[in-house]
């Protein structure tokens, strides 16, 4: 039990602090290359490697119902529309903006995950330990939340519209997706995704410059491996095992990871109010956390 919990917030961890520096290898690659090419060769190399694991390992892909929902809900409701529309939302409105805005994502998993998952109700704790951390984060990135741009409105929109559809695809994997092995499920969601997204490149993106740099190779091949194969897998791996807003509040420590990098490897300006603000999020994790803290303490007070 006691090597299952270490294994579980491991892997917590890595996809917390990972997911914070795919912001970083985005902003990078997006210099020189267009964004459905650089989203779309993304999956498509991290397909390709869960596709070598796969058949290694000799997993089973399973062709059942229930496993099509969860291929077609990743493929396009998870990886596809969400993805495109948070790169196309993110031209118009600051990086701090989006943080907060994306900060949105464990309201929708909540209020999902108590309409279509028994187990899984809202309570006390959950609803004030999502409150703060979100608090957190509007204190982070108070001093950047406006936006100049005449298409602001509609960027903001769409990556609230992402929010609610990666809320409602995790429940659905959730509640679907049990029998399915993560490697299984990402290798045939990315799959289709790259398909989808690398067709929509061809569509709208021909005769834009590509510049097939180091920098670009790089950050195509760090988010596929380390950001893709890496936490989407231990993403997957874990919503086996905790619940689904547990696991979603991951979002609200990638903003902070973020702006670290950004004022280390970027010289972007760090925010005065980051430790009061990362200081809620903190907290905010805890306490929602906290009938399974409550749970352990009675436990420990009835032993012998």
């Amino acid at each position: 039990m006691r090597n299952e919990r270490v294994r579980v917030w491991t892997a917590w961890t890595i996809v917390s602090t990972v997911w914070g520096s795919t912001w970083l290898a985005i902003h990078l690659g997006l210099e020189e290359m267009p964004v459905l090419l650089a989203l779309g060769l993304r999956f498509a190399l991290a397909a390709s490697v869960l596709g070598v694991i796969v058949r290694l390992r000799r997993i089973e892909i399973p062709r059942t119902p229930d496993a099509m929902k969860v291929y077609a809900t990743l493929g396009v409701v998870s990886f596809t529309i969400p993805f495109a529309l948070v790169y196309w939302g993110q031209q118009f409105i600051p990086t701090g903006l989006s943080s907060i805005l994306f900060a949105a994502y464990p309201f929708w998993v909540a209020l999902f995950s108590h309409l279509f998952l028994r187990a899984e109700r809202l309570n006390g704790f959950k609803i004030a330990g999502i409150a703060s951390g979100f608090a957190g984060l509007v204190i982070i990135f108070s001093g950047d939340l406006q936006a100049s741009h005449p298409s602001a409105l509609a960027g903001m929109g769409a990556i609230l519209v992402s929010t609610i559809m990666q809320g409602f695809s995790l429940i659905v994997v959730k509640r679907f997706g049990q029998p399915v092995s993560p490697f299984a499920m990402n290798f045939v969601g990315m799959a289709v995704a790259s398909v989808l997204i690398l067709g929509g490149s061809l569509l709208f993106e021909r005769g834009l410059p590509v510049v097939w740099s180091p920098m670009a190779v790089g950050s195509v091949a760090y988010l596929a491996i380390v950001g893709s194969v890496l936490t989407f897998v231990s993403y997957f791996w874990l919503l086996k095992r905790i619940q689904a807003v547990y696991l979603s509040l991951t979002s609200f420590v990638n903003p902070i990871v973020a702006v670290i990098l950004g004022a280390v490897v970027l010289g972007e300006s760090f925010p005065p109010a980051m430790v009061a603000g990362a200081s809620m999020v903190l907290g905010g994790i805890l306490i929602a956390n906290g009938n399974a803290f409550r749970a352990r303490a009675t436990r420990l007070a009835e032993r012998p």
